[in-house]
């Protein structure tokens, strides 16, 4: 894809997701195991989805 996008960037991207969301920042300690499963499954969604995307006329797309 142009332009690349990391691996950093997804994750940036599923915690501003998750923080939008849930209506938090930062989670309370009795949140945080909940806050990080969902930063990190929205990570692998996003990874996923790029990873299988296809440009048209072109090969898939890369992830970093």
């Amino acid at each position: 894809m142009t332009p690349e996008v990391h691996d950093e960037d997804i994750r940036a991207a599923a915690l501003q997701y998750v923080r939008k969301v849930s209506g938090f920042r930062a989670p309370a300690a009795h949140n945080r195991e909940a806050f990080d499963r969902a930063v990190d499954a929205v990570t692998a969604a996003t990874a996923d989805l790029l990873s299988t995307l296809e440009v048209r006329g072109g090969a898939p797309a890369k992830s970093a």
